[in-house]
């Protein structure tokens, strides 16, 4: 089928429609540009973390938080049992239903902005279409776009292709986790995105990987009773953080949370499927594990096939965009922010890049300039249980970058208020907090806890380290009394 070339010219193209998408199209519309934005991935806007990842996945954190909860009632004088939760206790389908009726009103929340500020948006497959930057989209559904006929009537057919011009361009097409291409049998596992649509809890599960979403999925099966493989390659999960957080998250789970954590295991071998929904997994290490569901969070990979070599748009070695400090690519018409570019793959984070881009391309202010977002000293936290929050350099990069005799550690373990009505040690959290400083200054370079409302706790003190907080300025801040956070204000 031609393409149908449209005469429709735009001030800003966007493609994705995700979070750092939309951020960027709302914000240049509200300079009073005419913008587009091409949704390809989901067919609805608010990419990977509405629709398949950190909402959706906070409420099944909180599924699994108040499943710890329901262990302490006995403690507090709210029942006469401890009230472990098992497998068949959670109502999976419930929760499902309204998790997705939650995320589908996010959904429409998303359109309804768009259309409220101006902006146009179509559902399709888009990619360039010559070296003038041109983008031609290929409709996933049929859909009404008269703004492109100027005809109320008319409507696109799913297939049709339509070629659309714009003075910029950006690409925020995010990314998709990985299956292992060499795995014998690794189709039989399914992926985050596949974890999001499981209608039914499965009794055993393996989860093969140790970064945190692997480690948030093997918490929340963990906490509503499922039998929980976790198989990393190491000893440790979360090696990309401070090893305080490492070593403790990796010793909670296996130690309290009942996680069988599968250290050393020589990855994943093969994978078969034995009938009646089982499927067995076989280790390097020669482990078998016999499991409902298994589920693969090795890593993610950029979805960059949108005809880059006809633009001259240039990629690394891990598959992602180089940009340079503006988000600008290799041709200047073209821009790229969010997990594509594989800087700091957080939602906040494609927000904040694409707001300053749009401020500073499209303003027409000199304050916005020079706008540009900072990649440093970015929190974040994983949803674990318990919760770990982290900012700055880890005690090793600090290390590594001032020199040890730079570098003095403060650290604190203890147990929180909350569990000073608990008997039994089983039913008690951790809480670990580690502050990091340099120079004779000691200015605080990173910060890293472990405990109930670490996420929470996080974003003040983000805030404070931003601004090149020192040890000194958090000794001059007064407790919260009774706190945990108090305890990061009075570190000896």
């Amino acid at each position: 089928m031609a393409p149908i070339n449209s005469t429709k010219h735009y001030d800003y193209l966007v493609i994705g429609g995700g979070s750092g998408g939309v951020a960027s199209a709302r914000r240049a519309a509200s300079y009073g540009k005419k913008v587009l934005i091409i949704e390809s991935q989901y067919k609805k806007f608010g990419g990977t973390c509405v629709n398949v990842g950190c909402v959706p996945k906070k409420v099944m954190w909180y599924a699994g938080d108040l499943a710890h909860k329901k262990h302490h009632l006995k403690s507090y004088g709210l029942s006469s049992t401890e009230d472990e939760v098992k497998y068949g206790d959670f109502n999976w389908g419930l929760i499902k239903e309204k998790r997705d009726a939650y995320v589908e009103r996010l959904n429409g929340i998303y359109e309804r902005n768009l259309e409220g500020e101006g902006v146009e948006y179509l559902y399709g497959f888009a990619k360039f279409h010559n070296s003038n930057a041109d983008v031609e989209v290929t409709l996933s559904a049929d859909q009404k776009a008269s703004f492109i006929a100027n005809d109320d009537a008319k409507i696109y057919n799913k297939g049709d292709k339509i070629v659309f011009s714009a003075d910029k361009v950006l690409i925020a097409t995010g990314g998709r986790p990985i299956v292992p291409p060499s795995v014998e049998g690794s189709e039989l596992g399914i992926t985050s995105d596949g974890f999001f649509k499981l209608a039914k809890q499965p009794e055993s599960v393996a989860v093969v990987g140790a970064g945190y979403i692997g480690v948030e999925l093997a918490g929340i099966f963990a906490s509503v009773g499922s039998k929980t493989h976790l198989v990393i390659r190491g000893d440790t999960v979360l090696r990309s953080f401070d090893d305080v957080i490492q070593n403790s998250i990796t010793d909670y789970y296996s130690d309290k949370l009942g996680v069988n954590v599968v250290k050393q295991s020589g990855s994943v071998k093969k994978v078969e499927d034995i009938g009646n929904g089982k499927k067995k997994v076989y280790l390097g290490n020669g482990d078998v594990l016999e499991v409902d569901q298994l589920i693969w969070t090795v890593g993610r990979t950029s979805l960059l096939d949108i005809g880059l070599d006809q633009v001259g748009v240039e990629i690394d070695s891990k598959n992602h965009i180089i940009v340079d400090e503006y988000q600008q690519t290799a041709n200047p018409k073209v821009f790229s922010l969010g997990d594509v570019i594989g800087k700091v793959e957080l939602t906040p984070v494609a927000i904040a890049a694409g707001r300053k881009l749009s401020n500073r391309l499209f303003s027409g202010q000199d304050i916005y300039a020079q706008d540009k977002l900072d990649y440093s000293n970015v929190p974040s936290v994983i949803f674990s249980h318990p919760e770990a929050g982290s900012i700055g350099l880890s005690t090793q990069e600090a290390k590594e970058k001032y020199g040890e005799s730079q570098i003095k550690v403060y650290n604190s373990k203890f147990n929180a208020m909350y569990y000073a009505m608990m008997d039994s040690d089983e039913l008690k959290s951790p809480t670990i907090y580690r502050l990091v400083v340099a120079g004779p200054e000691e200015k605080v370079v990173g910060l890293h806890i472990v405990g109930d409302s670490s996420a929470e706790i996080l974003q003040g003190f983000g805030v404070a380290i931003k601004m090149g907080a020192t040890k000194q300025d958090f000794d001059n801040c007064v407790a919260i009394h009774p706190t945990s956070a108090e305890e990061l204000v009075t570190l000896r």
